[in-house]
This record gives C-alpha cells, sequence and structure tokens, in this order.
C-alpha cells in the first residue's frame, strides 16, 4: 500500500507506460492495469472494476483524438460493436456486484479469458499489408453483433471495454490493426461510460467498495491520456507482426497471474 498522495503519483507514470505500449494495437491498456492496481495501488474489490472503467472514459479520447486527425475513424465497425458492447457492459456489472464478489471466482472467469486470447494473437499470423479493405463477410453481422454482447459482458465482469478482447478477434480474423484501433477504442469508450454508470448506480444500494475510487481512477486516466495520444502516434511506425506478439503475450502473462492467483 503506498502512502497519502504517492498513490496518485504511481498510477499515472503506470498508466501512461502501459498507454503507449497497447494504443497501437486498439487496447486502452485496463486489461493490464487491473492487477497493478490490486497488487500494487491497493485498490479494493470490486471497486477495482468500475476503476478500471474509469481509466478507459478519461484516457481513450487521447487515442481518439490523433486516429481522428489521422483520418481514422471507427465507422460502422464502431457502431456495430457498440450495439454489442454497451447492453453487454450493464449486465456484466450486475453480475460482477452480485454473483462474483469473491477474488477467487473472479480471478478463474479472468484467466479463462485472457490466456486463449492472448495465445491466439502471439501464435497466429497477422494479416498481409494489403489487407486493408474492411472484411464484413469474415464475421456476420449478427454474429459480430452477439459477440460484442458477450465481450462487453466479460468487460463489466473483469473493468474493461472490451477493446482488448475485441482487437484481437477482429486482427486475427484478417482486419488490419490500422482499421481495428479506432473502431475499438471507440467502443471501449462508450461502453466505459455506461459501465460507470451502472457500478455508481448499484453502489447506493450494495454494501462494500462498489463505487469507482475515483482519484485512482482519474490519475490512471490522466497518465492514459497522454500515453494513449502517443501511442497511437507511434502506430504507423510500428509493424503490424511486433504490435501482435507484443499484445497478445502481455495479455498471457496477465492470464497466468490470475490463473495461479486462482488455484492459490
Amino acid at each position: 500500500m503506498l502512502g497519502p498522495g504517492w498513490t496518485e503519483v504511481v498510477a499515472l507514470a503506470a498508466a501512461f507506460a502501459i498507454a503507449v505500449l497497447a494504443t497501437p494495437a486498439g487496447v486502452s491498456g485496463a486489461v493490464l492495469l487491473l492487477p497493478f492496481q490490486v497488487g500494487v495501488l491497493g485498490t479494493p474489490s470490486p471497486a477495482v472494476t468500475p476503476t478500471n472503467l474509469l481509466y478507459n472514459v478519461v484516457a481513450t479520447p487521447g487515442a481518439l483524438i490523433r486516429y481522428w486527425r489521422q483520418g481514422q475513424s471507427g465507422g460502422r465497425l464502431a457502431v456495430l460493436l457498440m450495439a454489442g458492447t454497451v447492453p453487454g457492459v450493464v449486465a456484466g456489472s450486475v453480475i460482477r456486484v452480485r454473483f462474483l464478489p469473491g477474488p477467487k471466482v473472479f480471478d478463474l472467469v479472468v484467466a479463462g479469458v485472457l490466456l486463449p486470447v492472448g495465445l491466439w494473437l502471439a501464435v497466429t499470423e497477422p494479416p498481409r499489408p494489403d489487407e486493408t479493405a474492411p472484411r464484413w463477410r469474415a464475421i456476420p453481422v449478427p454474429a459480430l453483433i452477439a459477440v460484442a454482447a458477450a465481450v462487453g459482458c466479460v468487460g463489466g465482469i473483469y473493468g474493461i471495454g472490451g477493446g482488448s478482447i475485441l482487437a484481437p478477434l477482429l486482427i486475427g480474423t484478417g482486419w488490419a490493426p490500422a482499421q481495428v484501433a479506432p473502431a475499438a477504442l471507440a467502443s471501449t469508450f462508450v461502453t466505459s461510460v455506461a459501465g460507470v454508470v451502472t457500478f455508481t448506480l448499484l453502489s447506493v444500494h450494495a454494501h462494500g467498495a462498489v463505487a469507482p475510487d475515483w482519484p485512482t481512477g482519474i490519475a490512471l486516466g490522466v497518465g492514459g491520456l497522454a500515453g494513449a495520444y502517443l501511442g497511437a502516434r507511434l502506430q504507423s511506425r510500428l509493424p503490424a507482426a511486433v504490435i501482435r506478439r507484443l499484445v497478445g503475450i502481455l495479455v498471457m502473462v496477465i492470464g497466468i497471474r490470475y490463473l495461479w492467483s486462482g488455484l492459490g
């Protein structure tokens, strides 16, 4: 546990570094921050989940603004993702508070999601450079919305907007990172707003720490805001294969950590 004032300073610095690394792959970095919050910052559970979502709310606009200036918008893909993730995150928030308050089951759920996604991203081949056109036929629209809803539910449980799961899934089916990143981050932002509102409302009648830790979440978000802007700017300078492998390995490491904790 850090002393007064140091929690926010450390949170800001860590979020900046993680966002620079994660943003080029369309990941906000929240998936990597949750264990950092628990182990280093001492954020209580289940408040750590909405605090992570609050990070997304503050941090992701930096990358979205940069992508917009580069002529990259989420377009139709972002709208379809939001149609699934927003109702999904509301359901996931309720499940987190009502049915998964304990750390053991929560750890195993997170590990079961992150390990397969990280492995898939790390070992499969990236799309070829000329695969820049939208691939609507690769995933039918109803299936895409259904997958986004399931991801949103997981995001409400874990404390992410869903981009860290949706980005690997979309890239793995042939989408280029330059297309996926702005759409996934736009979905992450809107979904995280819905999640923070839902947890805040649930805290009115719930016992224990359910509402976001606002000072920590805002400090994380400010660091992530600057880091995400820089990460988005660096995307065009990084090979897609490097982005893919690096994020995949990081997600797997986090998944192994949660598996170890849950089994222990």
